[in-house]
Order: structure tokens, then sequence, then C-alpha cells
């Protein structure tokens, strides 16, 4: 039977992104003075910064501009120095210098006026462990006050303690903040977005919605205006709302592998292969790939390779040859007898992929009729008992990928509430989605928390951020945890990724980080590390330039780790990959964050004993 040539593993886009604007849920706020710089006057205006994240060799921070004068400001430059060892790697909305470790960051033409009581952010990357000091704003004390120490903000209220929750509200308390001059009022923070500003020290919030996850934070303000550092953060999740996203009825993570259809003809990867791997043991969902998208419409992917091929008897997972004639034979009764096997597994059809997404612009003209023609799709009497819901993989909306679609910034939106009020509350909806956080990339192209609202979880293709798609280099990895000096592209980094979604205000309950289980490479490098020159592809098994985990191991084991990821560099060929230790890394990494778990692409590529699936399944927990 003919079959499909699919490119391996699924030709992500190469792209991830940084941020336009980091609105994280705060931690570690500090405002800054400095006596050294003091101004005669008074600034009129205070700078505060936020540490948004840390992993350990890098940060994410923020500056936040504040007008608290009573006249317009039509510029601002905010001063810091940084101890030896630590630097800004790139920057957002402000334009960022340095002189030694004295660093500047002045207004870009868009953002330099201020009205009274008005602010405003600019964010960075940073590498190494320290934080800013002698901070300056517009040559005055950062606190605003006339000369330093001037008027200190409060001091950062108790972590708040949540109480009464149910389904739709919860009862928050904290301990009060403490001023040199007193403190005027609170403000509330879900997810990083104010949602009350309260004169005492305990808010209800409501409105909530049932079975979700939230973070809450408390931030003072004292009789001058002036806010302090955000409190520690405390996690709520919402009664009801049916079962957590990962293991069903329990709080564990989503561990979830892709599937493919096509894995079961030349790489011979069958069903089968999951258990004697040991890999069913050690998932709870499967994402079946791919179904079509054509017409506007779910299709099948490979009729054969789905339900017709027939397994011998040593093929199958229950070791009962399939039968001529039977009904449903190929991969979905496969995995129909697995579920036999390990009921807690969840199994998703996803839709799509890096070849067949050209169908969705043409979806989002109606998605009524595509979520209905999916339903129709999935929940065929003949394999209802199989899927457990839906994954839709779009590469990209409103933006461009194998092909470009123009279908506007509400498109995904528009197809996750269709598919999430025709397969109603107790199936899976999910989608696989870009890392292209860049500035201007495809995260900011479209609404992805307004779509999150209607799936239970975002599968984060945080991989194929480089490879020999540029033949010539520079080599780098291209699954890199974090930046790193020297890489090609800011912002090409899980971190960042994650970073630009929590920023949209997706929960990261609902974002799973990505790992490829193979690597990318290029021949032609004499250079051992990252950012040497290549002619271009290394030599594949089956497509140059890419190459399975179970192969690299052996044929190229790794010389050197940059960035939580390892490379390897054998003879004139330079590849990057996972390893256990490395997706080990990645993992606490991710409980850190707190994600709803991890997701991989694919099983095929896996050593027989399947010590990738191991290594990130006892990395959840």
């Amino acid at each position: 039977m003919p079959f499909r040539t699919l490119p391996h593993p699924r030709l992500r886009s190469r792209t991830a992104a940084a941020l336009s604007a980091l609105l994280l849920p705060l931690a570690a706020l500090v405002a800054l003075t400095s006596p050294a710089h003091a101004a005669a006057a008074s600034t009129s205006a205070t700078a505060t910064f936020v540490k948004t994240q840390d992993w350990g060799t890098g940060f994410g921070g923020q500056w936040t501009v504040k007008n608290t004068g009573t006249t317009t400001l039509s510029s601002w430059t905010v001063e810091w120095d940084f101890p030896t060892g630590t630097s800004v790697t790139s920057a957002w909305d402000a334009d960022v210098t340095h002189s030694g470790n004295h660093w500047t960051g002045k207004n870009k033409s868009y953002n330099g006026t201020l009205a009274p009581g008005a602010s405003v952010s600019f964010g960075f990357n940073g590498a190494g462990p320290g934080a800013p000091s002698s901070c300056t704003i517009n040559g005055g004390s950062c606190d605003g006050g006339p000369s330093a120490p001037g008027d200190n903000p409060p001091s950062a209220p108790g972590t708040p303690t949540a109480s009464s929750v149910t389904d739709t509200s919860v009862k928050l308390g904290w301990a009060a903040a403490t001023d040199d001059n007193g403190v005027k009022n609170y403000d509330v923070l879900r997810d990083g977005t104010k949602v009350a500003t309260v004169t005492g020290t305990s808010y209800t919030d409501t409105g909530l919605t049932a079975g979700t996850d939230y973070s809450y934070t408390v931030q003072a303000r004292d009789t001058a205006g002036q806010t302090g550092p955000v409190s520690g953060s405390t996690a709520v999740h919402t009664t009801g709302g049916g079962t957590d996203p990962g293991d069903p009825g329990t709080t564990g993570k989503v561990k979830m592998g892709y599937l493919t259809d096509w894995g079961t003809y030349q790489r011979n990867y069958q069903v089968k292969n999951l258990v004697t791997s040991g890999s069913a043991a050690k998932i709870n969902t499967i994402n079946y790939a791919f179904g079509n998208v054509t017409g506007g419409k779910c299709a099948i992917g490979d009729a054969y390779a789905d339900y017709q091929k027939t397994f011998t008897a040593a093929n199958s997972v229950d070791g009962t040859a399939d039968t001529w004639d039977q009904p449903v034979a190929g991969n979905i009764n496969q995995l129909r007898e697995l579920k036999k096997k390990y009921p807690n597994i969840r199994i998703l059809w996803s839709f799509g992929g890096w070849t067949w997404s050209g169908g969705f612009g043409q979806a989002a003209q109606n998605p009524a009729a595509f979520a209905q023609s999916c339903y129709d799709l999935v929940k065929d009497p003949r394999w209802a008992d199989v899927f457990d819901g839906i994954d839709i993989d779009w590469e990209y909306p409103n933006a461009c990928g194998l092909s470009c679609d123009t279908s506007g910034p509400d498109a995904l939106k528009s197809l996750t509430q269709a598919l999430r009020a025709k397969f109603g509350s107790d199936a899976l909806v999910t989608a696989a989605v870009t890392a292209d956080a860049s500035s201007g990339g495809k995260i900011s192209k479209q609404d992805y928390a307004g779509a999150a609202k209607s799936l239970d979880w975002y599968n984060v293709m945080t991989y194929d951020f480089f490879g020999a798609f540029s033949p010539k280099g520079p080599t780098a990895p291209h699954s890199p945890l974090t930046s790193y000096d020297g890489i090609p592209t800011q912002g090409f980094d899980s971190a960042d990724a994650i970073a630009a979604y929590k920023a949209q205000g997706v929960p990261a309950s609902k974002l799973l980080l990505g790992i490829g289980f193979y690597g990318r490479g290029w021949t032609g490098v004499t250079q051992d590390a990252p950012g040497g020159t290549a002619t271009g592809a290394a030599p594949g098994t089956y497509e140059a330039g890419i190459e399975d985990y179970k192969v690299l191991k052996n044929t190229c084991p790794v010389t050197g780790t940059v960035a939580g990821t390892a490379y390897a560099h054998c003879g004139s060929n330079w590849w990057s990959y996972d390893t256990p230790s490395t997706i080990a890394g990645k993992m606490a990494w991710a409980k850190q964050q707190g994600l709803g778990g991890a997701f991989f692409w694919e099983f095929s590529g896996d050593t027989a004993n399947g010590e990738l699936v191991t290594a990130l399944s006892n990395g959840l927990g």
C-alpha cells in the first residue's frame, strides 16, 4: 500500500519569541535608591525593578517607570549597576546600553511621554546571578525622593493565604506591609494583573472559573503613591470543573508523547513498542498524529495506517492477529488494545501538523462546521471508545509556516470555542502552538490567552529553533532551555517562549514544555563549541540534518552542554540533542515554573528501553 512521506520530525517552525511586555505574576520586586546619584530636587518619577523569572544561569527582568509628578514627562532614563558577571543579553521597549558594569535604559520614541500618574515598563533577559543596584531615574533617586534615601517605598506585604475556595471565588488574607510614612492601600494581583485595590488586608475574589489554577500576589502603596515589592505568590485551584489535566482524578502532570501514523511503515514503530519499551507505563497521554484538515474540515489522514492495516500476532498489543474482515484494524485498533492494558492513558487525535495546516484558514471561516466535522470523525462509532478528545496543530494562525495564513488574531480562539462547545466539558481539547516569542513574532499574532480558556492545555513546540535549514550555520542547539552568550537569535529558547505565553495571560498550568527525541545537525564543522560555521546538513537516516536520539547517542556522543541541552562534535559533524540528563534538568525547570507537564515528539526516536520517556516521567514525578 503506498504511503505518504512526511518530514521527520515534523519540521516545526524554527522560531521562538521575545516579549513585547513582560507582565507575569511578579516576585522579588525591588525599588532601588542611589545616594551617589541623588537629585537636588524631586525627580517626579520612580523606577522599580522585578526579576520575573530565574533559571539559574540567567533571569528575566523588568523595570517600571512611573510619573509621580503633576506635569507630563517627555522622556525617561533609568541607570543602574550590575555586579561583575551579570549582564543584559536582550531588551525590549527601551534602548539598553552599558559602560562596564553601569547600565542605561532609555525610552523608545513611542513610550517616552508619561502623563501624571502613568507608568510604562521595559524588560530584558539577563545572564548571571546578580541584581541591580545604585538606581537613578532621570538623574535622581529611583524612589522619587528629593534626596537619597528620600521617601522609601513600602515593604512587601506577607504572602497571601487562601481560604473559603469555591468553584468561583476565593478569600485572601495577608500580613500588612510597613512604610516610613504609612501604607495607603493594597493592589491585589491575579496572574500578574491587578483585580482590586483595597485598604484592608483581605479580599474575596469572585467570578472565577471552576477547576482553574490562579496565582495571587499583593503589593502595597504608600501615601505618596509609591508601590513597593510584590509579595510572594499563592497558587489557588478552584473547585469543580472536572479532573486535573494530568493523571485522571489526581493532581499529576501531563506526560504526553506523539505517535505518528506513518511510523508503522519505514520506521517500523508499532503501538506494541510502547509496551515492550516500558513507555506505556510511564506516560498518561498520547497524541495520535495526524488527521488531515482539508476543505475546512477534519478528515482521515492515512486510512490504511489508521484503520485498515492488519497486524500479525507478533506485532499486536494483545498478541492476537487481526483478521482481514474485522471492522477496524490498523493503529486505531492497536490503540484500543493498549487502552485495555493501560486504562489511565488518554488518547487524542491530532489534526494538522506542518504539512496539513493549510486547511485551518478555511476552517476559521466557519468554526461550527469545522467542529462538527471533527466531532463526527473523532466520535465515529467505529472508534469512539478509543479517543478521549482532539488536538489541533495549526502551524500557524495569522502567520506563516509551510503556507501563510491571514485569518486574524482571533482565529484560534474562534476554533477552540467551537470545538469546546461541540465536544463538551468531558472531552480533552488541546492545541500545539508556536514557540516563537520574538519581538513581533508568531505568539504576538494571536490571542492565545483567549483561546486557552476553551482548552485543557497547550503543547508549546520548544524545539527546532535552529538547524541545518540554515546550511552554513552558525551551529546552535535546536532546543535550548535558556538564552546564552552567542545565541544566533535572541529569544529563540524555551524560557522566553513560556514567559511570552504567561505574559499574554495563559496560566502556567495550561502550558506543556516540548522535548524533541531527535537531534539536528550540520556537517563541515571544525569548531566544537556552538557558533561554528558549516557547509550543509549532516547526513541522517531518513532526512539530512535530522537523526533520532537512539542513533546519535552511539554514533555521535555528547561533547558538551549549553543552555540546558547537549551538543556533540564528531568528525566534521555537529549535532544538538537532549539526553536523559538534560531532560531531567528541563523537567525540574518545568516544575519550578508551575507548568502543566511536558510532551515529546515522538516515540520512535527513543531507545528500545525508552530511556528518554523514563527521564521525562521521573523528572515530572
